[in-house]
């Protein structure tokens, strides 16, 4: 069994989903790559798949399995890739992820600079409001906001958002601007229902949780929505501190309830391969980190 050709076709599958689309990608038969997994299997005694009529996904052993293949194979291309000169250049293609209001404002401008920058590389961007899991969806690198689960993912700390509480002067100057979290119940709420359900918003006194329910008048499941109606008068929304940089700084919307807010949250650089990263995805990483940390609506 030819090892590396092994770790590469194992590697394919997981990444394509499945063997047919991994036969396709490496120009082969499906039973070639059937029988390179299962030889792979045997010859470490362990199951890597879990196969079933509908999907292929590694087992906890084969997850591990998958990164290490990932890594020694990022290395021989990028020790190919250093002996015939070619390592100067960032190749191949990339894959990102953020969500959707970040990815827009923040990280597109990144990816749009860094294409310019590496003509040789493309980017896949994959923007949504839920937490993407690397190997199922082959990402190469994302950009998180929250606290971090311990995992095998690098992450670098690029700054920190707050949970802020927003509505309109004019809104503030009709219905009058509240000083506690108890205060919520005499105005109108804008709720996002994109991550969370929860008729509720969560504050602090000092150290003291302070959660806080709420009886919404209009509940929708975009951020930007919800920004839109604040900045139309219509009530109070809760958003993230960087979400309305722009329309605080034009005066469109205030922020109260400053006093009772939570902790910031932390944005982080988050990656597969730590010190052993490929070129492109070192480049990708090194250009948000400095563009990050210099944005002040992040820090």
């Amino acid at each position: 069994m030819d090892r590396l050709q092994a770790m590469k076709t194992f590697v394919t599958v997981v990444e394509s989903g499945g063997f047919t689309p991994a036969a396709r990608k490496l120009d082969v038969s499906l039973s070639v790559v059937s029988r390179i997994v299962t030889e792979l299997e045997t010859h470490l005694g362990v199951r890597l798949l879990t196969r079933t009529t509908r999907l292929v996904r590694p087992t906890d052993t084969g997850a591990a399995y998958f990164e290490n293949c990932r890594r020694i194979l990022a290395e021989i291309e990028e020790a190919e890739l250093a002996t015939t000169g070619a390592h100067a250049a960032p190749r191949g293609l990339l894959a990102i992820t953020a969500s959707v209001l970040f990815g827009r404002k923040f990280v597109t401008p990144i990816v749009v600079e860094y294409l310019r920058r590496f003509p040789e590389v493309d980017i896949s961007c994959l923007f949504v409001d839920r937490i993407v899991n690397f190997v199922d969806e082959g990402i190469d690198v994302g950009i998180r906001i929250g606290e971090l689960p311990s995992s095998s993912l690098q992450a670098v700390s690029v700054g920190r958002v707050r949970r802020v509480v927003c509505a309109s002067p004019e809104y503030l100057a009709r219905h009058g601007v509240p000083d506690t979290p108890d205060d919520l119940a005499r105005h109108s709420i804008i709720q996002t229902t994109g991550i969370s359900t929860l008729p509720e918003w969560r504050f602090t006194r000092g150290d003291e949780p302070l959660p806080t329910r709420l009886s919404p008048r209009m509940a929708t499941t975009t951020n930007d929505s919800a920004i839109a109606a604040a900045v139309a008068g219509f009530g109070l929304a809760r958003v993230l501190s960087y979400q309305i940089a722009s329309e605080l700084w034009d005066g469109k919307l205030r922020i109260i309830l400053a006093d009772f807010e939570p902790p910031p949250l932390p944005i982080s650089v988050i990656h597969r391969e730590g010190r052993h990263a490929m070129h492109k995805v070192r480049a990708f990483i090194d250009l948000a980190v400095d563009t990050l940390r210099a944005d002040k609506s992040l820090n």
